[in-house]
């Protein structure tokens, strides 16, 4: 019943539609179910008279049930119509409730589900409830007015076949609930199935680059043959159990038949029917019938739609980790100052990744991590702008805990350059302003110059209109960090995160990429994260990061001076080389 409260909720918006789509669904009703004794009426008293009144009469007649038709056919598009697009504004409200708590959800979610089957909760989960949401209450409404109102006017013509006609839909009843749980459990089944075909070809066609370097197809055609096939089995159990429900509930349509002829004939046999009154009953058989043909077909349409809506309101009601605190502030006029107060965090309970760090960096400083793999230096940084939350101490920007700062405001002052660069689908000025979307086209070429991309955009065909291609498939790596680095330029944080910005670039990318970096990252606080210890030789201060934490801190000479982990790591990594101060660059020594 909580469920369907939630479901019904989504009617609110479109009362009117909804009461207006039950009004013609009556009148619709009241149409069917009035013919037959509009029949019965013609053959007792209209047709019996003298053949000049019937003459007479006739068009008179016709008038009233062309006019009757006329009405139901009017109510029939309205229904067809207005009521279609109500359940398709509705799919799309749910649709959009649910993009929008993706958008709210954190890291953590992400860490843990597929975007496939994420994908399947928002277009395959949903495809079925417009159908329901429409379809669902009128045809619960009409089934259930013309099974009481012909169940009523069968009890007028004969009360004992009336009530053998009851016992037979009644075991009728029985059966279908019992049939219904068990479909239930299939198509709940089929939605989690289809979800995992969506995983498997999502992840096969993101990587599809890597799957024909290793010139594994057939690895991949199989992995998506199980789920496939997993999908299908679904599907076929889902298939018996309906063919077992629809065959089931024919059948005993069938015995409603058998019932009114062998019955109704011992009833005439006995004298308490007589045949008139028999095809009249069997008229209102048809309208009683039909209506629970269209119950049984509802169940199913329910089903499908029902589990769909469970499965969205999964995520509707997963709590996002990270929100904005009750009296949560904006953070203005940002200067840069941060601290890291005894942070500890783990992403489970079980694995501790920092432990107790603390550093302070004044504004407009630089500080960089170095370390190997696995030490804490990304989570160090995702920490900053909340992507995940520490588990104890703090982390201030400008004296204030971030925790006590909006995501909007916090996350709008710092600027993240990764090595793994994200580009969207569209051009490459759509790709800039997305760090200040509604930037004027001067400002998109002023943060473009000073990443040093715009000689290369103007050499383009398209210029800056040229379509980057999915990902950015049709740019070079280089060529695409210099993008992201115009991003941020164009979004002008005050604090700025590089995650191995170059890390995967070749020496020339390197090179003009690191003089972007350079002026990016001028007069504002910077936290870098580097391999190549060449590139953060010049920043204020040097922390070695590893397994057991903060190991060694300080400015390029003074660890090298120490001898220590940064010394080791830096002699193995430039070996035969030196670093020429003035072109600030590492040049050969033998």
């Amino acid at each position: 019943m909580e469920i369907m409260k939630k479901f019904i909720s989504y009617y609110k918006p479109y009362k009117k539609v909804f009461f207006l789509d039950m009004l013609c669904a009556l009148i619709i009703s009241i149409v069917d179910l009035a013919f037959p004794q509009i029949l019965n009426y013609l053959n007792n008293t209209f047709y019996v008279q003298p053949k000049e009144m019937i003459m007479d009469s006739l068009f008179i007649l016709a008038i009233g049930l062309l006019i009757m038709y006329i009405v139901r056919a009017l109510c029939r598009y309205y229904v067809t119509a207005q009521g279609h697009i109500m359940g398709a504004k509705m799919e799309s409200d749910m649709r959009q409730d649910l993009f929008d708590q993706f958008e709210r959800l954190s890291f953590s979610y992400y860490d843990q589900n597929n975007t496939g089957e994420m994908m399947s909760k928002l277009v395959s989960d949903l495809f079925d409830i417009s159908e329901l949401s429409h379809h669902g209450p009128e045809n619960v409404f009409i089934s259930l007015l013309k099974i009481f109102g012909s169940f009523i006017l069968l009890l007028y013509i004969h009360v004992p076949l009336t009530l053998i006609l009851i016992a037979v839909t009644v075991i009728m009843l029985v059966f279908s609930l019992f049939q219904n749980k068990k479909m239930q459990a299939t198509f709940m089944d089929n939605r989690r199935k289809i979800a995992g075909v969506n995983a498997s070809l999502q992840d096969s066609l993101a990587g599809i680059r890597v799957v024909k370097s290793f010139a594994n197809e057939d690895i991949e055609r199989d992995k998506f043959a199980h789920s496939n096939q997993m999908f299908l089995q679904s599907k076929s159990n889902n298939y018996y159990r309906m063919g077992l429900f629809h065959a089931g509930n024919n059948f005993f349509q069938g015995m409603l038949y058998l019932t009114i002829l062998v019955a109704g004939g011992f009833f005439i046999a006995k004298g308490t029917l007589d045949p008139i009154s028999l095809a009249t009953y069997a008229l209102y058989i048809n309208i009683f019938v039909a209506p629970i043909e269209v119950l049984v077909e509802f169940t199913e349409m329910f089903q499908k739609g029902f589990s769909g809506f469970k499965r969205f309101l999964e995520v509707i009601e997963t709590k996002p980790d990270i929100v904005d605190a009750e009296n949560a502030k904006d953070i203005e006029e940002v200067s840069g100052v941060i601290d890291y107060e005894d942070v500890c965090f783990s992403y489970n309970e079980e694995e501790t990744v920092l432990d107790h760090i603390n550093f302070h960096i004044d504004a407009g400083k630089s500080i960089a991590l170095v370390g190997p793999s696995g030490g804490g230096k990304t989570t160090i940084c995702s920490l900053l702008p909340r992507f995940y939350d520490v588990n104890s101490g703090s982390i201030k920007v400008d004296g204030k805990d971030v925790r006590e700062l909006t995501l909007e405001s916090l996350r709008k002052a710092i600027g993240i350059v990764q090595q793994d660069v994200y580009l969207f689908t569209g051009s490459i000025k759509e790709n800039i302003a997305y760090g200040r979307p509604g930037a004027s086209d001067d400002e998109i070429i002023d943060a473009a110059k000073k990443a040093n991309i715009h000689e290369f955009i103007m050499s383009l065909p398209d210029g800056y209109d040229t379509f980057v291609g999915e990902r950015g498939t049709r740019l070079s790596g280089g060529q695409k960090q210099r993008i992201s680095i115009a991003r941020v330029f164009l979004k002008n944080p005050k604090i700025l995160i590089l995650d191995e910005a170059t890390s995967a670039l070749d020496n020339e990318s390197e090179r003009h990429i690191q003089k972007s970096l350079e002026e990016l990252s001028k007069n504002r606080t910077c936290i870098t994260i580097a391999h190549r210890l060449s590139t953060i030789r010049n920043a204020d201060e040097i922390i070695v990061i590893s397994e057991n934490g903060m190991e060694e801190r300080g400015s390029h000479e003074e660890l090298m001076e120490k001898n220590g982990v940064y010394a080791k790591y830096y002699n193995l990594q430039f070996e035969g080389l030196d670093y020429d101060e003035q072109t600030k660059e590492v040049i050969h020594t033998k």
